[in-house]
């Protein structure tokens, strides 16, 4: 059974209680106004962040916005005028904004006959870590497929070994292309079985699939068993 406090054990709570009272008073009036200016410095520093915040989601709106009118002046045929709107946000556009920017200059020096253009273009996205992967993916593939012919087997094999992959978003047109490297190689065998892996998996479009089978076959490797019957 619990005994109760004694005078003693009452005065020490007692003495206990004033001196942490007495310390809060001392502490408040050494330290009060630094408190203040701390407690107000933060709230302006937040406050701050979500204005920046808010600034930077209502510019990116803003680029987003121009860069669909940019497209809807090249889908009218008004190409040359967007252009330096291009290059302004390909400049000063959020990460996605820029990478759109760049594959939309691209695509106009494609359409122009430009190819050395574009491929600056594309090895510009494929080489901004800062731009989002797959846009990065993306560019890579439409680099090497432009300059193909003029690449080293071993230069397209090394260069899209991250992306020829099962399973990969780009395994199709990364396939294709190193399993053309891989023939130019004389490697065969190795051509063959690749184009049985892009047969097989399904993430690959239908038509890079039946064209692997196909290959495949010629190659010595029988993957027909990967496309349903109705298909071949």
């Amino acid at each position: 059974m619990a005994q109760p406090p004694t005078s003693t054990d009452v005065f020490l709570r007692e003495v206990d209680e004033n001196l942490r009272r007495d310390r809060a008073r001392d502490f408040a009036k050494k330290y009060g106004n630094w408190l203040i200016g701390a407690v107000v410095l933060f709230l302006v520093a937040s406050g701050g962040w979500i204005y920046w915040q808010q600034r930077q989601h209502q510019q990116a709106e803003r680029q987003v916005e121009q860069l669909a009118d940019t497209y809807k002046n090249i889908a009218s045929g008004k190409v040359d005028p967007s252009v330096p709107q291009l290059n302004q946000l390909a400049k000063d556009g959020s990460d996605a904004v820029r990478a759109s920017a760049l594959f939309a200059t691209a695509a106009i020096a494609l359409e122009k006959k430009d190819t050395k253009q574009a491929i600056a273009k594309f090895r510009q996205i494929a080489g901004d870590n800062s731009i989002p992967k797959p846009y990065r993916d993306m560019a890579l593939i439409r680099q090497t497929a432009l300059e193909f012919d003029s690449l080293k087997p071993e230069e397209v094999i090394a260069r899209l070994e991250p992306l020829a992959k099962p399973g990969n978003p780009w395994f199709g047109s990364a396939g294709d292309m190193t399993a053309s490297a891989l023939f130019k190689q004389g490697k065969k065998a190795e051509a063959g079985r690749l184009h049985a892996a892009m047969a097989k998996d399904r993430t690959v479009p239908e038509s890079i699939r039946q064209r692997s089978v196909q290959i495949a076959s010629s190659l010595g490797v029988d993957a027909s068993s990967a496309i349903p019957a109705a298909a071949q």
